[in-house]
């Protein structure tokens, strides 16, 4: 087994300085400790912080003397200090209610039972307090002619008022701007129905007419789709059916072709018209009037062609 003198000389010399690293990186900076640290000399569990234990001290003189020096001896008004529990509930007592929680038997996870106390010490020290500030002389009203000087001045109050009335301006802008595309939005999604429903329309009528031009089909409804239906609409086709008279088709040929029948031989004399003599004029049918058609008329005669020539060449 071969063993190479190089590696043991190494293994060696890495002992040898992790050794000297242990008594000279000891004490050293914090520079020197990271460069020591970056470069694998130091070993986990060197630096172990340890927690000094903290000397309780119980300066007991040192307490009073400083209680003695924020202790002053001065008058109720000066102090306006007062101690005393919560005031009693007249109303609950007069139902027969459980009386109030004294400051023992408050629940202090019970937020609305917490606050009444707070209510009540409130209302107690008001009412303990008022009299000794009458017996002092001290007002406890404000007269109705006091006025006091305003914490801000008018000037910085109208820069509030005006920037108040700028944001509430703002708000009105952009909800107009916020009703108008509203409403644009609206009057397109209404305008893009009716485009819509014109098309379908159009498109029935088309079907409808291919229809009856083929022979699939002989009703002429879709020639009426125009109509505004009225109140009788609502009946349906029983008022159609029940309607006697030529159905649709017929009203369509018959106002194309006419009415049908003879239509020849309709200027020929019957018996009662060749006996009806009520029209009969004998001034007119005599020419006796003076009329253009009568022989004693002025008759409209064309000129000559050799006479139409001559005024032909005149002009």
């Amino acid at each position: 087994m071969l063993i190479d003198s190089r590696s043991m000389m190494e293994s060696e010399d890495e002992d040898s300085l992790l050794g000297e690293s242990e008594e000279e990186y000891s004490e050293l900076s914090d520079s020197e400790l990271q460069e020591a640290f970056a470069k694998g000399l130091l070993k986990p569990g060197m630096n172990v912080l340890v927690d000094e234990s903290k000397k309780s001290v119980n300066n007991v003189e040192g307490l009073k003397q400083c209680l003695a020096e924020l202790r002053k001896d001065l008058p109720w008004v000066e102090r306006l200090d007062l101690t005393n529990p919560p005031a009693e509930d007249i109303l609950s007592k007069a139902e027969g209610k459980a009386p109030n929680p004294t400051n023992g038997d408050v629940n202090a996870e019970n937020d609305f039972q917490r606050e009444m106390f707070f209510y009540r010490q409130a209302q107690a020290t008001v009412l303990e307090a008022l009299p000794l500030l009458n017996k002092h002389g001290i007002s406890t009203k404000r007269p109705d002619d006091y006025f006091a000087e305003m914490a801000k001045s008018d000037q910085q109050m109208q820069k509030i008022r005006k920037k108040l009335i700028s944001k509430q301006m703002i708000m009105e802008k952009s909800e107009k701007a916020k009703k108008l595309r509203e409403q644009r939005k609206f009057g397109k999604k209404v305008q893009v129905e009716v485009i819509q429903k014109r098309q379908k329309e159009k498109k029935a009528m088309m079907t409808a007419v291919k229809k009856y031009q083929k022979g699939m089909t002989d009703k002429l409804d879709f020639l009426e789709g125009d109509q505004k239906p009225g109140k009788d609409s609502a009946q349906g086709p029983k008022k159609v059916a029940n309607k006697k008279g030529p159905n649709a088709k017929r009203k369509y040929k018959d106002q194309k072709f006419g009415f049908g029948g003879k239509k020849s031989g309709k200027k020929w004399n019957t018996k009662e018209s060749f006996n009806d003599v009520s029209g009969f004029r004998a001034k007119v049918a005599h020419a006796k009037g003076g009329g253009k058609g009568g022989k004693g008329g002025k008759q409209n005669k064309r000129p000559g062609k050799s006479v139409r020539k001559k005024m032909k060449s005149r002009s």
